[in-house]
């Protein structure tokens, strides 16, 4: 089965409540996979960088403004990273280090907040070069999420957002992100890419 919403209806009364629904997506599920091609994942979002976002968001959707409200809940969100109860497997493309939210200060803390956190026990995280060859067609973002109540898949587009619970195209989406992080790079490889990105955003 497959939702869609538009996001005008969905962030009807702001960000915050939107950012709730998605906190208890994330505490309900133990495990989860994420692949993000063109920007950070949220739940390794700093401050700083979540508030350029949403307040892109709140600017180009025209819904009401609420932007600090919404940022302290997807801060909560990232609890799940510490608790010792979740574990998720997270691939970024290697342009969403790149990609200028904020400017170059916001970029480089959150380059740094990424090499921090990049050995949590939770997180296997990995980084897809920009030159990766890979056997599936680059997807947009999307997320898969494993709870009590089923699987699901999780996708943002511009309009309006996605939710997948149909078994065998959850299991296409599991493929989908085998083959990407087949191409990703992991340890000491994604940290160098990191860093990289780092350096750039330090000039």
């Amino acid at each position: 089965m497959t939702h869609t919403t538009p996001w005008q209806q969905r962030l009807a009364t702001g960000t915050e409540d939107i950012q709730g629904e998605v906190i208890r997506w994330y505490q309900e599920s133990r495990y989860g996979k994420a692949f993000v091609p063109t920007m950070v994942w949220g739940t390794l979002q700093t401050e700083a960088y979540a508030t350029a976002v949403l307040r892109k968001v709140v600017e180009f959707l025209g819904v009401p403004d609420d932007v600090p409200a919404g940022v302290a809940k997807r801060m909560e969100r990232q609890q799940v990273l510490y608790d010792g109860e979740h574990r998720y497997d997270v691939v970024l493309g290697e342009q969403g280090l790149y990609t200028n939210i904020g400017g170059a200060s916001v970029m480089r803390e959150q380059m740094e907040r990424l090499l921090r956190d990049f050995g949590l026990p939770s997180l296997n995280l990995g980084i897809l070069p920009s030159t990766a060859e890979v056997s599936v067609i680059p997807e947009p973002a999307f997320s898969i999420f494993e709870t009590d109540e089923g699987r699901r898949v999780d996708y943002e587009l511009v309009s309006r957002g996605v939710d997948i619970t149909e078994p065998s195209e959850v299991a296409l989406h599991d493929r989908a992100f085998d083959a990407i992080s087949a191409g990703a790079r992991y340890g000491d490889a994604a940290r160098e890419l990191i860093s990289k990105a780092l350096d750039h955003w330090s000039r």
